[in-house]
């Protein structure tokens, strides 16, 4: 699996990052890890996910965390974190 994650503010991409995970562990599990690696290396807090995070994530692979999923201020709009190649 690799998940890319991209931080934007006023509709340009300032940041970006790919997390590979071909562990054999749950999407879940993968998705979990991937998020918090790809935190630690933004120096991040991790967001936390609300229902309409899981929601988006659920039906398109793809969510976005804004301000209201961090604890801390962070100097972006959104994070976004779309799955580019799923394992099978």
């Amino acid at each position: 699996m690799r998940i890319w994650f991209r931080q934007f503010k006023d509709n340009h991409m300032l940041r970006d990052l790919t997390v590979s995970d071909h562990d054999q562990d749950t999407r879940t599990h993968k998705v979990v890890r991937a998020l918090e690696k790809a935190c630690g290396e933004m120096d991040l807090s991790v967001p936390i996910w609300l229902d309409i995070n899981v929601n988006d994530f659920k039906r398109n692979a793809k969510c976005r965390f804004g301000q209201d999923s961090f604890i801390e201020p962070v100097g972006f709009d959104y994070l976004e974190m779309q799955v580019i190649e799923e394992d099978y």
